[in-house]
């Protein structure tokens, strides 16, 4: 699956040029048995098979559900975790050979906001230590230089002075994550990797680093990785976005085209799920309510890893395509790559909401209905003007 070259960046100021590109990676974690002979008998495949470009200058998000291997795809690119195939270039440079002197030279380029701070914090030693130590590391101050940079780095991310001799268990969540930010831009990198960056924080604060973040890459033309839970806040920052399920990329499209017209059935189900700040059309639109549990990476469906919950496939009678064949990531419209056999039937707006509209009339029927095949689509579906019917796959509507 292959995304490089089709999808151009969609950013005035990212350049073409890819400051970070990797070639059908994969990250597999093994599953053994046996205590003393221990054998391989699996493994989880957290990421498998994606190729993607991070252009400079651009924002590249990364959505999908938890579990569907986003974490693992921005530690491999750091070389936290090892690749067991594929490529990872970062300015031309294949940082999976790197090992040593080499390697620790690159991270200081490419350094990683983490999901969970508190872990990623070392409980014995003051922020202000911590702030210091990588700036020392890698030469770049040292004694009080390195200490005014690090109150420098505090004021930044909205911490208070004192906070320089407190330790991380003396802060809240949303102070420890700002924490872990000013760590990454101590060594003023090129690439950041944002895994949940704003997740911890109050919304008011989310805001904050938001425009923080992009104020810094306007300054600095850095490169980000932009990986979180929350579509609005993605969309707001991204300027193309990357869709995952199950350790693939399904869709990959610039930020706003993404949210007014997606062309995977996965993807519109993600946007359903935003909240529309209007209480009389969210109180009258329908969701759409994804049957099923995600499958286990350890053992993928054949064919298409989303047919089994796929509420597409379900509207066109359950064309046998999907279980046999997996679709390729291709180019249904400009800087638009899809991974779906059936994309088209969502290409036309028309065509689109009459789907939508019935599939979400079924995502709300009992469960007891829950293996009744439903009928294909046809004329009779509802009407996407119906406000009763409406769902929000484009929110050019509101």
């Amino acid at each position: 699956m292959t995304a490089e070259a089709t999808i151009p960046a969609s950013a005035a100021g990212a350049s073409s040029e890819p400051l970070l590109r990797t070639d059908t990676l994969r990250v597999h974690f093994p599953i053994t048995e046996g205590i003393l002979f221990e054998r391989r008998v699996g493994a989880v495949r957290a990421v498998d098979g994606v190729s993607l470009e991070v252009r400079r200058g651009e924002t590249l998000g990364l959505v999908g559900e938890s579990g569907c291997g986003k974490s693992t795809f921005a530690r491999a690119v750091i070389r936290l975790v090892d690749a067991t195939e594929g490529s990872i270039h970062f300015d031309g440079t294949d940082v999976t050979r790197l090992t040593g002197d080499p390697l620790r030279r690159m991270r200081r380029r490419m350094q990683m906001i983490f999901q969970d701070p508190y872990a990623s914090l070392n409980p014995r030693m003051t922020i202000g230590s911590m702030l210091a130590e990588p700036l020392r590391v890698h030469g770049l101050a040292k004694g009080e230089q390195a200490m005014k940079r690090a109150r420098e780095l505090i004021e930044i991310v909205g911490l208070p002075r004192n906070a320089l001799n407190r330790y991380p268990h003396e802060f809240s969540g949303g102070q420890r994550q700002r924490a872990g930010i000013a760590r990454a831009l101590a060594v003023q990198p090129e690439f950041i990797a944002a895994d949940e960056a704003v997740s911890a924080l109050d919304v008011s604060i989310q805001a904050q680093i938001v425009n923080l973040l992009s104020q810094l890459q306007s300054e600095f033309n850095l490169t980000y990785l932009f990986i979180a839970h929350d579509l609005s806040v993605v969309r707001h920052i991204s300027d193309r976005i990357a869709v995952m399920y199950l350790g693939e990329v399904v869709e990959l499209s610039p930020s706003r085209e993404l949210y007014e017209r997606p062309l995977h059935p996965y993807t519109v189900a993600l946007v359903s799920a935003v909240p529309i700040p209007d209480p009389k059309v969210e109180s009258k639109r329908k969701r759409m309510i994804l049957r099923g549990d995600v499958p286990s990476p350890a053992n993928p469906p054949s064919g298409c890893r989303f047919h089994t919950r796929c509420w597409l496939r379900r509207e066109l009678g359950d064309p046998e395509r999907c279980t046999v064949e997996t679709p390729e990531l291709r180019q249904l419209a400009p800087e638009h790559g899809v991974a779906c056999h059936f994309a088209e039937e969502l290409a036309g707006n028309e065509r689109r909401d009459q789907l939508v509209t019935a599939a979400a009339a079924h995502s709300n029927v009992r469960d007891t209905d829950a293996d009744e095949p439903a009928k294909p689509t046809g004329a009779s579906a509802a009407p996407a003007s119906d406000p009763d019917s409406f769902f929000p796959g484009d929110v050019s509507h509101h």
